[in-house]
């Protein structure tokens, strides 16, 4: 048995559409019983092998030729071509046109769908209305759509599809359509303040003018602009807005922030307080009765004024001496700054016995009440040679509770102020206090006049060497320390 696969483009039999009429039937079965054929697009020009027993070729649709006749011979069958003009073709295949009739094929869109099976002569006539044969679209776009699909491309794809704005329901065309969505005055849009509120295009301005929530309003009071919902609750608060006086006096509604001072200076039937209620009269009355009432008290306003002044004078007392306590230094270290340096040594050079004293300090909050003395041109020992310095016990308000002797070693520093830290060269000299000396025993109500010190703490020519002094100024420091018990 010889299988045979007939191919061609049948263009005049079928409205110009290039098919192909594939068998799987035998070569007898397609000539003498004409069994189902099957119809298939191919190419020009396409050479094709099946099964090497044929080879024929596909030419152009205005010509033919049949290729390999002598194989059909040698294989004792009749050549035949399959081209429907060929005479070969009307002797072999259809003997005489009633053959024609019992060609039964499947239409050429089968796989898509179609069940459309008849007789070959009347494929083309089915071609015509065959829902999925393409056509040239009916909107002259020049796209090819089957005609099942025609519907959607005209509704979705083509681009000379017309449809209806779903707005305002005007008719355009795609590309007119795309340039007038966005633009449709009937398009519902939010308003652009953000209000919430949903409103035709058209109708947007008059909407932010006239009804949107957040459009700006000024205040009737103030001027001040705010949104339409809150305008109110502002209102409520305004300090522009009138209000009544809260005495029900006769004056009209006056301003918020003006309220206080009407009723402090021109309210009739406020109930004002009496000038000199601060220092304890508690009249109190209309304008008019407190006029009188100042008039009429003039004696017991000036003695309530003095006690007032006498009372204040203690209270200024008592804060000043709390003022002095929390300024002291308890901490047994004073610091002292030394200023005008050169002006109070030539003070002390032309004068005999001038004295610096330092700020009291303390050892402790409760501690010993102590103060430094300083002699520039020195003293006994040290007097036009040296500078001297003293510490002074003074007596203290917590002396009753402390230990006696004084006991606690003391340090003086002069301290060098050189630019370079690390070579300064301070002077500190320390003792630890005698027991047996009168100076360290509890003070009387008169202190030492001197103390007890160094009066050849530093020579004159010593301080001219180093920095003792820069910018006429000196710095000393004395040191109570209870925890040593020598000198150091």
């Amino acid at each position: 048995m010889l299988h045979v696969y007939l191919l061609n483009p049948l263009s005049s039999w079928f409205g110009k559409r290039k098919i192909t009429l594939i068998s799987t039937q035998t070569l007898g079965t397609v000539v003498h019983s004409a069994s189902h054929l099957f119809v298939a697009p191919i190419k020009d020009n396409e050479n094709v092998h099946i099964n090497g027993n044929v080879h024929l070729v596909s030419g152009p649709s205005s010509e033919h030729s049949c290729v390999s006749l002598d194989l059909l011979r040698a294989k004792n069958k009749p050549p035949f071509c399959i081209f429907p003009m060929c005479s070969i073709f009307e002797r072999t295949i259809y003997p005489d046109p009633e053959s024609e009739k019992a060609s039964v094929v499947y239409c050429i869109h089968h796989k898509d769908g179609c069940t459309w099976s008849d007789e070959l002569r009347k494929l083309g006539a089915h071609l015509n209305t065959c829902k999925h044969d393409a056509v040239q679209c009916s909107a002259q776009c020049g796209a090819m759509i089957p005609r099942v699909l025609m519907q959607d491309h005209l509704r979705y794809t083509c681009p000379r599809r017309r449809a209806n704005c779903e707005h305002c329901h005007k008719e355009f065309s795609e590309s007119a359509l795309e340039e007038h969505q966005g633009n449709c005055g009937y398009e519902p849009i939010y308003c652009e303040n953000k209000c919430g509120a949903k409103v035709q295009r058209r109708h947007t301005q008059q909407h932010i003018q006239q009804h949107c929530s957040k459009r700006l309003v000024p205040c009737r009071h103030c001027g001040q602009r705010y949104t339409q919902d809150t305008v109110s609750a502002h209102g409520a608060v305004c300090a522009r807005a009138p209000v009544p006086c809260p005495q029900r006096c006769a004056a009209a509604c006056v301003p918020r922030d003006a309220l206080d001072a009407h009723l402090r200076d021109h309210c009739a039937a406020a109930g004002a307080p009496c000038a000199f209620r601060d220092a304890g009269c508690r009249f109190k009355g209309t304008r008019q009765a407190l006029e009188r009432h100042t008039e009429e008290n003039c004696q017991q306003h000036l003695a309530l004024v003095s006690t007032l002044a006498s009372r204040q004078a203690r209270q200024l007392e008592s804060l000043r001496a709390a003022v002095a306590r929390l300024s002291v230094n308890c901490s047994g270290v004073l610091v002292w700054r030394i200023t005008e340096w050169a002006s109070k040594m030539a003070e002390a050079k032309c004068k005999d016995g001038v004295e610096l004293v330092s700020p009291i300090f303390y050892t402790s909050q409760y501690g010993y009440k102590l103060q430094a003395s300083l002699f520039l041109n020195g003293n006994g020992a040290g007097e036009a040679t040296h500078m001297s310095v003293y510490i002074k016990i003074l007596p203290g308000e917590y002396d009753a509770i402390l230990r006696w002797p004084f006991a606690h070693s003391v340090a003086f520093t002069l301290f060098d102020q050189s630019s370079n830290p690390d070579r300064a060269c301070n002077i500190v000299e320390s003792f630890v206090p005698d027991p047996t000396w009168k100076n360290f025993q509890r003070p009387s109500k008169e202190p030492d006049t001197l103390g007890f010190g160094f009066p050849r703490f530093v020579s004159h020519e010593m301080l001219k060497k180093r920095n003792f002094v820069k910018d006429d100024v000196m710095f000393l420091r004395v040191k109570v320390d209870p925890s040593k018990i020598v000198a150091v």
